[in-house]
């Protein structure tokens, strides 16, 4: 059975998603969650989807292009900001720990690092923070960041042009179990990332026990 305050966050959201500015607000979400806001535009995009199918692609696009511009920002507060900006937002956000880990994976895996944290409903901000902060090579990043955001708002957008009232027909009826799916995403996403190259040896891999991280020279 879905919870009432449950029910009541979806309807709230459907009516603002219809909202004439409402792909302002989306793309608002979009830039600053790849470099510093804590909530995912994803849900925001699945609902505006919902309510105009017709314009899912076109949603999708200004997901796409505004998570890549905020991505910059997220690079630019690493390579220049870090010690002042970056340090407190990495430890507000809960991510220090994870820290030496991302940049560890950034210099082992480089383009893949990026877009398993892009393609995933994963703190996405951490990765752009530390490739700023390790000098990861900024044409590499951008085009990582495009691929990985476009491989998850397209296919949303697409799905919901093509199948849009069936899916929000599912939604209406399991909005509980869809809920549920979209945090076990999360966790995957979290888990494929941490795990990234984990097959080298019992320990991990060479990431797995990360601790510290030398800047860029």
């Amino acid at each position: 059975m879905i919870m009432k305050p449950l029910r009541g966050l979806y309807n709230w959201t459907m009516a603002k998603a219809s909202h004439p500015h409402a792909v302002w607000w989306l793309a608002l979400f979009s830039f600053v969650e790849s470099s510093f806001f804590p909530i995912p535009p994803h849900p925001l995009l699945g609902l505006m989807c919902l309510a105009e199918p017709k314009k899912a692609v076109k949603f999708a696009l200004v997901c796409t292009l505004a998570s890549v511009a905020g991505a910059l920002l997220g690079y630019a507060i690493g390579w220049g900001l870090y010690d002042t900006v970056g340090v407190w937002l990495i430890g507000a956000l809960g991510l220090a720990e994870a820290f030496p880990i991302a940049a560890c994976h950034l210099r082992e895996y480089d383009f893949e690092a990026i877009l398993i944290a892009g393609a995933t409903p994963v703190p996405f901000k951490l990765l752009t923070i530390t490739a700023g902060f390790i000098g990861m090579n900024l044409v590499t990043f951008v085009l990582a960041s495009l691929f990985a955001r476009a491989l998850i708002f397209m296919t949303v957008g697409i799905l919901f042009r093509v199948f849009g009232a069936p899916i929000k027909r599912v939604i209406d009826e399991y909005l509980g179990t869809v809920t549920t799916i979209f945090v076990l995403l999360v966790v995957g996403g979290v888990i494929a990332l941490t795990q990234l190259g984990g097959g080298e040896g019992e320990d991990g891999g060479p990431c797995a026990q990360a601790t510290e991280v030398v800047p860029a020279a």
